[in-house]
């Protein structure tokens, strides 16, 4: 009877449920009827609301047992720049109003002042390109009258953060999961506070064009796990380039560094040619 290994490290709000689904829908591919047991006690997982123990577990299937080859994409840090975007990081700013994850309010937004708050891309502007071959702006139900567009900056495509957390969620260390109640879970021990916490439902309202998608998150929540889950997990990158640092250097020894200085470069292209379009104008 073929066997697999995963491993769950932190005591947060994953539920038993949601673990079996990934296991099903996401990391293994498995040919026959298959169960998942918690090594320590030997007890068999069941698609329940219990949370998830931290600690080893092993699937048990009659047949192979396969784990996913599914593409991971690295990602840099999306912030919006100039230009076009601006209307984006507006248009989230006025809809939320807050930290959509962690519940913070801008106090300063009265006066206009949003420092420390970020509008965040759930899907990545640097990939696009990918954005457009899987026809992902299928996703995007609020600008069906838009010509020449990839809807990519579209606002349910978007969600106001925290500046700390924004990071984080570009580095796939927590995501939203849709269907589970909207439910906030990180992929690492942490303090930050947030697991657990269900996404703000000032950026989700049924009545609103603009909510956030439902499909943007589920493709979010899919990337943690398998940015998190499979194997020993995929690097978290540097994002703290101070002053004087040799940012191209780094990116050439990192795992994923080719993918990420290209990613670099077409971000700093994007953002010469929305300069030179507004000098233009």
């Amino acid at each position: 009877m073929p066997v697999n290994r995963v491993a769950w490290r932190n005591k947060g709000s994953l539920t038993e449920a949601t673990l079996v689904w990934i296991l099903g829908n996401v990391l293994l591919a498995v040919e026959d009827h298959w169960i998942v047991r918690f090594i320590a006690s030997g007890r068999t997982i069941t698609p329940s609301s219990n949370s998830v123990v931290p600690g080893d577990y092993d699937i048990y299937s009659k047949g192979t047992i396969r784990v996913s080859d599914e593409a991971w994409f690295s990602r840099l840090i999306s912030h919006a720049v100039s230009g076009r975007d601006d209307a984006f990081r507006d248009g989230v700013r006025a809809r939320d109003g807050k930290c959509v994850i962690s519940g913070e309010v801008n106090d300063g937004a009265m006066w206009g002042v949003w420092a420390g708050f970020q509008a965040a891309h759930v899907f990545p502007l640097e990939h696009e390109s990918l954005w457009i071959q899987f026809n992902y702006g299928r996703w995007i139900t609020n600008m069906d009258g838009v010509v020449g567009s990839s809807k990519i900056n579209s606002l349910q495509n978007g969600l106001l953060m925290s500046e700390n957390l924004h990071t984080r969620f570009d580095q796939y260390l927590f995501s939203i999961n849709p269907d589970d109640g909207h439910k906030v879970i990180t992929f690492m021990p942490n303090h930050w506070g947030i697991d657990g916490r269900i996404l703000d439902p000032i950026c989700r309202n049924p009545n609103n064009p603009d909510r956030v998608s439902d499909e943007v998150l589920r493709w979010h929540f899919r990337q943690c796990v398998l940015a998190n889950m499979r194997g020993e997990g995929e690097p978290v990158f540097e994002t703290d380039f101070p002053a004087g640092t040799d940012m191209m250097a780094t990116l050439r020894d990192e795992p994923y560094g080719k993918e990420r200085f290209e990613m670099e470069l077409a971000s700093r292209l994007r953002f010469m040619a929305r300069e030179g379009e507004g000098r233009a104008h």
